[in-house]
């Protein structure tokens, strides 16, 4: 694969120049952990035959979910991809009953109906995974639109509700993207759209398949703030959302923040993963989100050795409890096979 796969360029944005409430950073750190140790353990029971079907995996992009959904109230929405473990984690849905998803047993989020790609709860207003690229966008602008629904015509009082769309940089060439930019500038709708531009749409280098690779120039055209950041630095992240989320709250209209971010793993667990180079997997593993804030941390003297490394073992148990519990939870009953196919009187 060619040299120039490796040549991003990153936003000049430095952890250390974001000085931030230590109790706030060690909230990212953890929530960054969880993620990490979440995905390292699925990848275990996938190998194990414990997981079916495609299990894609979030390594090397927590500073994304971590750095925005962390900054959102409960009403606010949260719309994923089929890379979903990791935003469903970060949104407060528990890790037992994401694993218990992900093994397909009735104590999942989704009462394993969903699986890995299908992750949803509706008591955290998270409104789900989607298989197929560009799928959740509309669905996103749904939930905003109804934010403002409420707000102009039911005269609630509440503030306006933000909903925040994840998706990769493969789908801003699809259509939805376009005309929900449109939408929701028309509409001054309270969305934030966040692309994890991680390099690669599955098996194509992003650069290849795009004539404007810088994609948050693509807002020009629909009247909206595009924003560009560093999607390996956790601190980096957080300011240029809490930007975003404010104004979406204040009835400003939507955001679109491309953070450029990368993927330690292969496309999914299927994937052998031979397309990218060894150079550029290296060059981007030496940016690892976490390493990164934990070196912040230090250095700034927010919390010693000890105490992270007892983050890293409440973490590290907290994983192993929702393993035992996917393990012992019941399959789902054969009789319910047709069950929450319609809606229910």
């Amino acid at each position: 694969m060619c040299q120039d796969n490796i040549q991003v360029t990153l936003p000049i944005t430095s952890t250390s120049n974001n000085k931030i409430n230590k109790d706030i950073v060690l909230l990212l750190y953890r929530d960054m952990l969880l993620g990490r140790y979440f995905e390292d353990m699925c990848a275990q029971m996938y190998y194990r035959g414990k997981m079916f079907g495609f299990v894609h995996l979030y390594n090397g992009q927590e500073a994304v979910s971590t750095g925005v959904i962390k900054l959102l109230k409960p009403q606010d929405y949260v719309c994923s991809t089929y890379r979903d473990h990791v935003h469903a984690l970060s949104k407060g849905v528990h890790p037992k009953n994401v694993m218990a998803e992900l093994f397909g047993k009735e104590t999942g989020c989704s009462k394993g109906r969903g699986g890995s790609m299908h992750i949803f709860s509706a008591s955290h207003n998270f409104l789900g995974g989607f298989a197929f690229i560009g799928e959740g966008i509309p669905v996103a602008v749904g939930a905003s639109f109804q934010s403002i629904y409420r707000k102009q015509v039911m005269k609630q009082t509440d503030s306006l509700s933000v909903t925040v769309c994840f998706f990769g940089d493969g789908t801003t060439n699809n259509g939805q993207f376009f005309e929900c930019l449109n939408m929701s500038v028309l509409w001054k709708l309270p969305i934030i759209f966040v692309v994890e531009n991680n390099q690669w749409a599955i098996g194509m280098a992003h650069h290849r398949a795009t004539s404007s690779p810088e994609i948050y120039k693509k807002a020009r055209a629909f009247g909206l703030p595009g924003i560009e950041v560093d999607g390996m630095d956790v601190l980096a992240v957080r300011s240029v959302a809490a930007e975003a989320i404010n104004r979406a709250r204040s009835g400003e209209g939507p955001t679109l923040i491309e953070a450029l971010t990368y993927r330690f793993r292969g496309h999914s667990l299927a994937d052998p993963d031979e397309l990218r180079s060894r150079q550029e997997k290296s060059a981007w593993l030496a940016r690892d989100p976490i390493k990164r804030l934990k070196t912040y941390i230090i250095d700034n003297r927010l919390s010693s050795i000890d105490n992270l490394e007892n983050i890293e073992l409440d973490v590290k148990k907290n994983i192993e409890d929702s393993v035992n519990f996917a393990l012992s939870s019941p399959e789902p009953n054969v009789s319910e096979l047709k069950s929450y196919l319609f809606v229910e009187d």
